[in-house]
């Protein structure tokens, strides 16, 4: 029997990145359980509210965070405050899937337009990587706003 994953991500600001990973891949950021949010409605200010009616304090509310895919194929991704600074190279990363099936300049092309997008959502690009055939198509290396690497491919 298979089983589904969440990716948990270690971070400052769950919300900010949650913010950031639901617009980098089309994901939405659920709301509180039993609330019906309304379209346009935001959902983290509806976790705040929610929280604050149950008694949760202030400085305990950005704890966590989670954005999930609308469609329910993808992985949630859950977002964990921590104390701690990430200090080297994170060990898994996610690869976003920015130009299947493109090759060549018609994919780095796809890419790069990928990669301004999110830098105008916060990234920083660490790094390109052209083509090599066979094994290696070209991809740009990013991180997130908190520094997490991830791969644009």
């Amino acid at each position: 029997m298979s089983r589904t994953v969440q990716i948990t991500i270690d971070a400052h600001d769950p919300a900010m990145l949650s913010r950031f990973w639901a617009a980098a891949l089309g994901y939405v950021i659920p709301g509180p359980p039993g609330v019906p949010l309304a379209e346009g409605v935001d959902a983290l200010a509806a976790w705040d509210d929610f929280l604050a009616r149950i008694g949760v304090p202030p400085d305990q509310r950005n704890t966590r965070s989670a954005v999930e895919d609308p469609d329910g194929v993808g992985p949630r991704v859950f977002f964990q405050q921590v104390p701690e600074t990430k200090i080297v190279k994170n060990r898994v990363h996610l690869d976003v899937r920015a130009a299947p099936g493109l090759v060549g300049e018609e994919r780095m092309a796809a890419l790069s337009a990928e990669a301004d997008r999110l830098v105008a959502l916060g990234a920083t690009i660490l790094a390109r990587h052209e083509a090599q055939p066979p094994m290696d198509a070209g991809h740009l290396v990013l991180s997130d706003p908190e520094g997490n690497e991830f791969c644009l491919d």
